[in-house]
Protein backbone atom coordinates (compact mmCIF):
# COMPACT_ATOMS: atom_id res chain seq x y z
CA UNK A 1 0.00 0.00 0.00
CA UNK A 2 1.61 3.72 -1.06
CA UNK A 3 2.02 6.40 1.95
CA UNK A 4 0.17 9.06 0.69
CA UNK A 5 2.10 12.04 -0.50
CA UNK A 6 1.58 15.60 1.36
CA UNK A 7 2.78 19.27 0.20
CA UNK A 8 4.81 21.59 2.36
CA UNK A 9 2.91 24.19 3.14
CA UNK A 10 3.30 27.37 0.90
CA UNK A 11 3.60 31.12 1.90
CA UNK A 12 0.62 31.36 -0.85
CA UNK A 13 -1.75 29.16 1.12
CA UNK A 14 -1.87 31.95 4.00
CA UNK A 15 -3.08 34.67 1.48
CA UNK A 16 -6.14 35.65 1.02
CA UNK A 17 -8.17 35.19 -2.06
CA UNK A 18 -7.93 37.89 -5.17
CA UNK A 19 -9.17 38.73 -8.60
CA UNK A 20 -5.87 39.40 -9.94
CA UNK A 21 -3.14 36.74 -10.49
CA UNK A 22 -1.14 35.22 -8.23
CA UNK A 23 1.83 32.50 -8.52
CA UNK A 24 4.20 30.74 -6.39
CA UNK A 25 7.91 30.84 -6.59
CA UNK A 26 7.90 32.90 -9.85
CA UNK A 27 10.92 33.75 -12.36
CA UNK A 28 11.71 37.72 -12.12
CA UNK A 29 14.58 37.66 -13.83
CA UNK A 30 12.55 37.70 -17.13
CA UNK A 31 10.96 40.78 -15.84
CA UNK A 32 13.41 43.15 -15.28
CA UNK A 33 15.91 45.24 -17.51
CA UNK A 34 19.27 43.27 -16.17
CA UNK A 35 18.00 39.69 -16.98
CA UNK A 36 19.23 38.51 -13.72
CA UNK A 37 18.07 37.66 -10.27
CA UNK A 38 16.14 34.97 -8.22
CA UNK A 39 12.56 33.75 -8.05
CA UNK A 40 9.86 35.84 -5.93
CA UNK A 41 7.82 33.79 -2.85
CA UNK A 42 4.44 34.84 -4.28
CA UNK A 43 3.95 37.42 -7.17
CA UNK A 44 0.89 38.86 -7.14
CA UNK A 45 -0.18 40.91 -10.10
CA UNK A 46 -3.34 43.30 -8.68
CA UNK A 47 -6.71 43.38 -10.73
CA UNK A 48 -6.87 47.43 -9.73
CA UNK A 49 -6.69 49.40 -6.71
CA UNK A 50 -9.64 47.90 -4.62
CA UNK A 51 -8.08 44.29 -5.19
CA UNK A 52 -4.65 45.32 -3.85
CA UNK A 53 -6.17 47.15 -0.87
CA UNK A 54 -8.13 44.07 -0.15
CA UNK A 55 -5.25 42.13 -0.13
CA UNK A 56 -3.32 44.66 2.37
CA UNK A 57 -6.02 44.61 4.56
CA UNK A 58 -6.35 40.72 4.43
CA UNK A 59 -3.09 39.32 4.62
CA UNK A 60 -1.27 37.84 7.35
CA UNK A 61 1.16 40.82 9.43
CA UNK A 62 3.88 38.85 9.04
CA UNK A 63 3.99 38.44 5.26
CA UNK A 64 6.54 41.48 3.32
CA UNK A 65 5.52 43.08 0.90
CA UNK A 66 7.60 44.80 -1.92
CA UNK A 67 6.32 46.51 -4.80
CA UNK A 68 7.94 46.51 -8.71
CA UNK A 69 6.98 48.40 -12.16
CA UNK A 70 8.90 47.03 -15.18
CA UNK A 71 12.21 47.07 -13.09
CA UNK A 72 14.23 49.20 -15.14
CA UNK A 73 15.98 50.55 -11.79
CA UNK A 74 16.08 47.36 -9.76
CA UNK A 75 18.37 44.62 -9.01
CA UNK A 76 17.01 41.39 -7.62
CA UNK A 77 19.61 39.09 -6.13
CA UNK A 78 20.13 35.65 -6.82
CA UNK A 79 18.49 34.35 -3.56
CA UNK A 80 15.23 36.18 -4.80
CA UNK A 81 12.46 37.95 -2.56
CA UNK A 82 10.81 36.19 0.43
CA UNK A 83 7.62 37.55 0.36
CA UNK A 84 5.00 38.77 -1.49
CA UNK A 85 5.95 41.29 -4.84
CA UNK A 86 3.43 42.72 -6.14
CA UNK A 87 3.87 43.97 -10.03
CA UNK A 88 1.03 46.85 -10.91
CA UNK A 89 -0.12 45.70 -14.38
CA UNK A 90 -3.04 46.62 -16.51
CA UNK A 91 -4.98 48.19 -13.45
CA UNK A 92 -2.76 50.73 -13.21
CA UNK A 93 -1.82 51.80 -16.21
CA UNK A 94 -4.19 54.15 -17.73
CA UNK A 95 -3.39 58.00 -18.64
CA UNK A 96 -5.88 60.32 -19.60
CA UNK A 97 -4.96 64.23 -19.78
CA UNK A 98 -6.88 67.27 -20.17
CA UNK A 99 -6.15 71.18 -19.70
CA UNK A 100 -3.24 71.45 -18.15
CA UNK A 101 -3.47 68.01 -16.02
CA UNK A 102 -2.19 64.59 -16.73
CA UNK A 103 -3.12 61.86 -14.42
CA UNK A 104 -1.50 58.40 -14.56
CA UNK A 105 -1.96 55.33 -12.47
CA UNK A 106 1.34 54.04 -11.15
CA UNK A 107 1.95 51.28 -13.73
CA UNK A 108 1.93 53.43 -16.69
CA UNK A 109 4.84 54.11 -18.07
CA UNK A 110 7.01 57.66 -17.88
CA UNK A 111 7.23 57.60 -21.72
CA UNK A 112 3.57 57.39 -21.97
CA UNK A 113 2.59 60.64 -19.82
CA UNK A 114 4.90 62.48 -21.97
CA UNK A 115 2.89 61.20 -24.80
CA UNK A 116 0.03 62.04 -23.43
CA UNK A 117 0.77 65.83 -22.52
CA UNK A 118 2.24 66.02 -25.74
CA UNK A 119 -1.01 64.44 -27.46
CA UNK A 120 -2.96 67.43 -25.30
CA UNK A 121 -0.53 70.34 -25.83
CA UNK A 122 0.97 70.50 -22.23
CA UNK A 123 4.56 71.38 -21.60
CA UNK A 124 7.34 70.44 -19.20
CA UNK A 125 7.21 67.08 -19.19
CA UNK A 126 9.11 66.54 -21.97
CA UNK A 127 11.42 65.19 -19.72
CA UNK A 128 9.45 61.95 -18.97
CA UNK A 129 10.25 60.41 -22.02
CA UNK A 130 13.84 60.12 -21.10
CA UNK A 131 12.99 58.45 -17.71
CA UNK A 132 13.20 54.75 -18.29
CA UNK A 133 10.07 53.00 -15.72
CA UNK A 134 6.97 53.55 -13.97
CA UNK A 135 5.00 56.83 -12.35
CA UNK A 136 5.26 54.27 -9.68
CA UNK A 137 8.98 53.98 -9.43
CA UNK A 138 9.39 57.73 -10.11
CA UNK A 139 7.52 58.70 -7.52
CA UNK A 140 9.69 56.19 -5.25
CA UNK A 141 12.86 57.83 -6.09
CA UNK A 142 11.79 61.15 -7.18
CA UNK A 143 13.42 60.35 -10.57
CA UNK A 144 14.96 63.10 -13.13
CA UNK A 145 16.51 63.45 -16.12
CA UNK A 146 17.43 66.58 -18.73
CA UNK A 147 17.34 69.24 -15.65
CA UNK A 148 14.30 68.58 -14.14
CA UNK A 149 12.58 65.71 -11.84
CA UNK A 150 8.92 64.14 -10.52
CA UNK A 151 8.79 66.75 -8.12
CA UNK A 152 9.06 69.74 -10.20
CA UNK A 153 5.62 68.49 -12.52
CA UNK A 154 3.57 66.56 -9.41
CA UNK A 155 0.31 67.56 -8.33
CA UNK A 156 -0.54 64.71 -6.36
CA UNK A 157 -0.21 60.94 -5.54
CA UNK A 158 -2.50 58.60 -4.86
CA UNK A 159 -0.85 56.15 -2.17
CA UNK A 160 -2.22 52.59 -0.26
CA UNK A 161 -0.48 52.42 3.39
CA UNK A 162 0.39 48.63 4.22
CA UNK A 163 -3.00 48.05 5.89
CA UNK A 164 -4.68 48.84 2.36
CA UNK A 165 -5.91 52.77 3.42
CA UNK A 166 -6.39 54.96 0.74
CA UNK A 167 -4.32 58.55 0.91
CA UNK A 168 -4.11 61.50 -1.44
CA UNK A 169 -0.68 63.12 -0.34
CA UNK A 170 0.10 66.40 -1.81
CA UNK A 171 3.55 66.99 -2.99
CA UNK A 172 4.99 68.41 0.61
CA UNK A 173 3.58 65.12 1.98
CA UNK A 174 5.81 62.79 -0.01
CA UNK A 175 9.32 64.75 1.20
CA UNK A 176 10.84 64.43 -2.46
CA UNK A 177 14.37 65.34 -2.69
CA UNK A 178 17.17 64.42 -4.90
CA UNK A 179 16.69 60.39 -5.72
CA UNK A 180 14.44 60.45 -2.18
CA UNK A 181 11.21 59.88 -1.28
CA UNK A 182 10.22 60.37 2.68
CA UNK A 183 6.81 57.96 2.64
CA UNK A 184 7.40 54.56 3.90
CA UNK A 185 9.27 51.70 2.26
CA UNK A 186 5.59 49.85 2.53
CA UNK A 187 3.76 52.40 1.38
CA UNK A 188 2.50 51.60 -2.81
CA UNK A 189 1.99 54.74 -4.88
CA UNK A 190 -0.96 53.62 -7.35
CA UNK A 191 -1.47 56.75 -8.96
CA UNK A 192 -0.66 60.24 -9.66
CA UNK A 193 -1.52 63.97 -11.26
CA UNK A 194 1.18 65.49 -12.84
CA UNK A 195 0.78 69.46 -13.95
CA UNK A 196 2.51 71.44 -17.17
CA UNK A 197 1.86 75.07 -18.70
CA UNK A 198 -0.09 75.45 -22.08
CA UNK A 199 2.46 74.80 -24.73
CA UNK A 200 2.42 74.36 -28.76
CA UNK A 201 2.72 70.44 -29.97
CA UNK A 202 5.33 71.20 -32.44
CA UNK A 203 7.69 72.69 -29.73
CA UNK A 204 6.72 69.64 -27.24
CA UNK A 205 7.68 67.32 -30.15
CA UNK A 206 10.75 68.99 -30.96
CA UNK A 207 12.21 69.02 -27.46
CA UNK A 208 11.05 64.70 -26.74
CA UNK A 209 13.54 64.17 -30.24
CA UNK A 210 16.31 65.69 -28.85
CA UNK A 211 15.65 64.21 -25.67
CA UNK A 212 15.46 60.90 -27.12
CA UNK A 213 18.89 61.73 -29.49
CA UNK A 214 20.75 62.30 -26.59
CA UNK A 215 19.76 58.78 -25.16
CA UNK A 216 20.77 57.30 -28.38
CA UNK A 217 23.46 58.70 -28.46
CA UNK A 218 25.26 58.67 -25.01
CA UNK A 219 23.57 56.30 -22.74
CA UNK A 220 23.65 52.34 -23.69
CA UNK A 221 19.43 52.24 -24.42
CA UNK A 222 19.39 49.09 -26.02
CA UNK A 223 21.80 46.74 -23.35
CA UNK A 224 20.58 44.69 -20.61
CA UNK A 225 21.05 47.56 -18.06
CA UNK A 226 19.14 48.96 -15.11
CA UNK A 227 19.80 52.55 -15.82
CA UNK A 228 21.96 55.45 -14.04
CA UNK A 229 23.69 52.84 -11.54
CA UNK A 230 24.76 55.67 -8.72
CA UNK A 231 23.53 58.98 -7.63
CA UNK A 232 25.63 61.97 -8.58
CA UNK A 233 26.95 63.19 -5.53
CA UNK A 234 27.11 66.81 -4.92
CA UNK A 235 28.50 69.25 -7.33
CA UNK A 236 30.30 65.86 -9.17
CA UNK A 237 28.75 63.48 -12.38
CA UNK A 238 28.85 60.10 -10.99
CA UNK A 239 30.03 58.74 -14.55
CA UNK A 240 33.34 61.36 -14.36
CA UNK A 241 34.37 60.02 -10.97
CA UNK A 242 33.81 56.53 -12.38
CA UNK A 243 36.22 57.31 -15.76
CA UNK A 244 38.66 59.41 -13.28
CA UNK A 245 39.03 56.15 -11.03
CA UNK A 246 39.70 53.86 -14.49
CA UNK A 247 36.75 51.66 -14.41
CA UNK A 248 35.04 52.22 -17.88
CA UNK A 249 34.96 48.62 -19.35
CA UNK A 250 35.40 46.93 -16.18
CA UNK A 251 34.18 43.05 -15.76
CA UNK A 252 33.52 40.70 -13.47
CA UNK A 253 31.73 37.77 -15.50
CA UNK A 254 29.60 38.75 -17.29
CA UNK A 255 29.04 42.04 -16.06
CA UNK A 256 30.51 45.09 -17.19
CA UNK A 257 30.94 49.00 -16.83
CA UNK A 258 29.03 50.59 -20.11
CA UNK A 259 32.08 51.23 -22.69
CA UNK A 260 29.79 53.91 -23.71
CA UNK A 261 28.67 55.65 -19.83
CA UNK A 262 30.81 54.85 -17.20
CA UNK A 263 27.66 55.17 -14.87
CA UNK A 264 25.77 52.53 -16.32
CA UNK A 265 26.29 48.38 -15.73
CA UNK A 266 25.32 46.15 -17.89
CA UNK A 267 24.64 42.54 -18.22
CA UNK A 268 26.54 41.27 -21.21
CA UNK A 269 25.16 38.00 -21.34
CA UNK A 270 24.76 35.38 -18.73
CA UNK A 271 25.69 37.87 -15.55
CA UNK A 272 24.52 36.65 -12.40
CA UNK A 273 22.81 39.42 -10.05
CA UNK A 274 25.70 39.01 -7.75
CA UNK A 275 28.43 39.79 -10.34
CA UNK A 276 26.34 43.03 -11.38
CA UNK A 277 26.57 43.71 -7.34
CA UNK A 278 30.08 42.96 -6.78
CA UNK A 279 31.37 44.99 -9.76
CA UNK A 280 28.88 47.93 -8.98
CA UNK A 281 31.14 47.66 -5.34
CA UNK A 282 33.90 46.95 -6.71
CA UNK A 283 33.94 50.54 -8.64
CA UNK A 284 32.40 52.22 -5.69
CA UNK A 285 35.92 51.24 -3.95
CA UNK A 286 37.89 52.44 -6.76
CA UNK A 287 36.37 55.65 -7.04
CA UNK A 288 36.58 56.01 -3.24
CA UNK A 289 40.29 55.55 -3.43
CA UNK A 290 40.66 57.82 -6.00
CA UNK A 291 38.65 60.86 -5.17
CA UNK A 292 37.78 59.71 -1.48
CA UNK A 293 34.04 60.24 -2.18
CA UNK A 294 31.80 57.64 -1.92
CA UNK A 295 29.07 56.61 -4.42
CA UNK A 296 25.70 56.08 -3.40
CA UNK A 297 23.73 53.59 -5.29
CA UNK A 298 20.80 54.90 -7.63
CA UNK A 299 20.22 51.48 -8.65
CA UNK A 300 17.60 49.60 -6.04
CA UNK A 301 18.88 45.94 -5.11
CA UNK A 302 16.15 43.83 -3.42
CA UNK A 303 16.05 40.04 -2.21
CA UNK A 304 18.76 37.72 -0.68
CA UNK A 305 22.12 36.31 -1.83
CA UNK A 306 22.13 32.96 -3.50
Amino acid sequence: MMAATTRNPHLIDRLPKVRGRITADAPLAPITWFRAGGTAEVLFRPADIDDLATFLAQKPADVPVIVIGVASNLLVRDGGIKGVVVRLGRGFVDVTAQGRIVTAGAGALDLNIALAARQAGIAGLEFLSGVPGTVGGGLRMNAGAYGAEFKDVLQSAVVLDANGRKHDLSVPSLKLSYRHCGLPEDWIFVGATFVGEIGDQLAISRRMAEIQAAREASQPVRARTGGSTFANPPGRKAWELIDEAGCRGLTRGAAMVSEKHANFLINTGEATAADIEGLGEEVRAKVLAKSGITLEWEIRRVGEPA
